[in-house]
């Protein structure tokens, strides 16, 4: 797991919550930031757009979806040059389908926006909906967002183990069945407990490291990563974040910067 960026919507100390997936069948991205800095990135890392035909994007919010229109224009401009072979997938819900064939429609050259639907495929998925990726089945489920709607998604490898990402809110009773269980759990946590009265994570709709660390210990998921944070504490960060994650979760706690790689 490539972690590209760890920082909520207005993080200017770190890039947006998104990263990929490297497996032996090709790589695997989630989300892209808000804007071409995704680009810059994906440099950063091993990463190669041939070796990318499959992208999930949570929802519609700006931290999320603005650099899709970049990567999707990336991808674009390869395959008008013959340097990207196959076809480029992207599951998502019907709003965010909306927005990226409208938004690619409105700024993308011509040329480009023609493989949209040809050769770039934006697929709508529905909760509890499955699709068979080269490399693991994947889940999609409602993360039922009182802001925007909101997909998380379930991973199972041939292997069987299980990767839940479960979006940039707080967790939902619904997403039970998907997330009970699993072998990698992705959380939000704004905040440490101790700052929520300078933060206000209730008031965004999200976590603090403790509530994401006692939903861990009760589903008991193996490992945590925790991520989409406030960007004040971004030194001192990866241990204070940890260290109050251990006080309720007794799994492998991971507390990534940008960049970041971790094995699964």
């Amino acid at each position: 797991m490539y972690v590209l960026g760890t920082g909520f919507a207005m993080a200017t100390k770190c890039f947006n919550t998104c990263f990929y997936l490297e497996t032996e069948q090709g790589l695997f991205l989630t989300d892209a930031g808000g804007g071409n800095g995704i680009l810059r990135q994906l440099e950063e890392t091993p990463f190669k757009f041939g070796d990318c035909h499959h992208m999930f994007v949570t929802h519609g919010h700006t931290d999320h979806v603005l650099g899709v229109i970049w990567v999707m224009r990336k991808v674009a401009d390869l395959m008008n040059k013959g340097k990207y072979e196959g076809q480029f997938h992207i599951y998502c819900h019907d709003v965010v389908k909306d927005m990226l064939i409208t938004m690619t429609k409105m700024t993308l050259k011509k040329k480009d926006f023609a493989r949209v639907g040809t050769d770039i495929l934006v697929h709508e998925v529905q909760d509890g909906e499955s699709v068979e990726l080269p490399f693991a089945n994947l889940t999609a489920f409602d993360i039922c967002s009182t802001k925007a709607k909101q997909f998380g998604y379930r991973l199972v490898f041939p292997d069987g183990m299980k990767f839940v990402c479960l979006g940039d809110e707080p967790y939902n009773e619904h997403d039970r069945e998907y997330a009970a269980g699993a072998d990698w759990l992705l959380a939000e946590a704004f905040c440490r407990y101790e700052d929520r009265e300078v933060f206000k994570p209730y008031e965004k709709n999200h976590s603090t490291v403790k509530e994401a660390s006692e939903l861990a210990e009760e589903l008991g998921a193996r490992n945590l990563v925790l991520y989409h944070t406030e960007d004040k504490h971004i030194e001192t960060r990866k241990q204070d974040y940890s260290a109050e994650a251990a006080k309720y979760y007794h799994g492998k706690i991971f507390v990534p910067d940008d960049l970041d790689v971790i094995e699964l």
